[in-house]
């Protein structure tokens, strides 16, 4: 260092070495005062934590700070702790919930299944079954399901269908059928255990059940009488309009006709037997229909359309593989009987 001759230092030297100091020293107290006014935050996301010192006060804005941005829903809640601030972030979970059969879509933060649904104002009841804990945590894609169960025991009245017979008889004509005794449906006094889930019946055990009407069965009685379908002339039906009347006087009434294209068939042929379609057991005047065409059940009385052969009153009770549309085949009790009969274009009276 130069020096006077005096050996002093010189006074400009001396002021800046002064005024140096002075700004470390104003530097350094402001860098003390900056540390005194930061803060550090323990930030918790799910299985993550973060440190992050700062000077923003505002939890938010300390979150977008040290990365972690809040979706929509998301929470969080804050805390002091020893030396530190801490933020905990809470992210909304979608929970699906069934309740009582309808479904909605909700979002949790991590809060009990107990405390989810009393936000939602969904009460459970002792007859209620919950597919989760009430203290059970939520998570997110969670599926919360409350059905509610209940079992009462009803008593109703149940129908019993009567039955159909058919017999062989004497006094009504070949061709013919008539009702002896008229079917009714029986009934039955039922007491059952009914379990519904959500208003809808799931099961249904009967515990007791009592006979208030026993069915009666209907039985049919099938002519064996006079043939008044054979081919002859003094024997034929007389037809007008609306109406018939049969060799035997008796007069019946039909309200429409249709032309057909008829063949026959027998019990014996392949894939035939003794029971229709329907149920019944065949008979002549058993025809066999396309359902579509002719519905099952449909009364008629059937004569060829050369007026050449009469097959008399007839019902659709039967089908077969290829009879289709304006199909139709009758039933006779034999082979032979068939092969007479052969294809022939016929006339439908339906009857009244």
């Amino acid at each position: 260092m130069r020096r006077s001759k005096t050996g002093s230092v010189k006074p400009g030297i001396w002021l800046v070495r002064f005024g140096a100091a002075v700004l470390m020293m104003a530097f350094a107290l402001a860098l003390l005062s900056q540390r005194a006014f930061a803060k550090t935050y323990v930030i918790t996301d799910g299985d993550r934590v973060v440190t992050y010192t700062t000077f923003a006060t505002d939890p938010a804005e300390v979150l977008g700070q040290a990365g972690l941005h809040l979706r929509e829903h998301d929470t969080y809640t804050t805390e002091a702790v020893e030396g530190a601030e801490a933020i905990t972030i809470r992210r909304a979970q979608s929970v699906t919930i069934e309740y009582h059969g309808q479904t909605t879509q909700t979002t949790s933060s991590g809060e009990t299944a107990g405390e989810l649904l009393s936000r939602l104002n969904l009460d459970v009841s002792g007859e209620d079954v919950v597919s989760h804990g009430m203290d059970d945590i939520t998570y997110d894609g969670m599926v919360l399901r409350v059905d509610r169960i209940v079992t009462v025991q009803e008593t109703y009245t149940s129908t019993v269908p009567h039955q159909v017979s058919y017999c062989n008889d004497a006094s009504v004509p070949v061709g013919m059928e008539e009702v002896l005794v008229e079917g009714v449906d029986g009934e039955l006094l039922r007491t059952a255990e009914v379990t519904y889930v959500n208003g809808v019946e799931m099961s249904r055990q009967i515990l007791s059940e009592t006979q208030t009407q026993a069915p009666v069965t209907e039985i049919i009685g099938t002519g064996t009488g006079e043939d008044i379908t054979a081919v002859d002339p003094d024997a034929m039906p007389v037809i007008g309009d609306g109406y018939i009347i049969l060799p035997t006087g008796e007069v019946l009434t039909y309200t429409d006709t249709a032309t057909i294209r008829a063949t026959a068939y027998t019990h014996t042929d392949a894939g035939c037997d003794f029971v229709t379609a329907t149920g019944t057991t065949v008979h002549r005047g058993t025809v066999a229909v396309d359902p579509r065409y002719i519905p099952y059940g449909t009364r008629m009385f059937i004569v060829s359309n050369d007026g050449s052969y009469v097959y008399g009153i007839s019902v659709a009770e039967d089908c077969g593989g290829d009879i289709k549309g304006d199909r139709m085949d009758l039933y006779f009790p034999t082979y032979d009987e068939c092969i007479q009969f052969g294809r022939r274009v016929c006339t439908l009276y339906f009857l009244g």
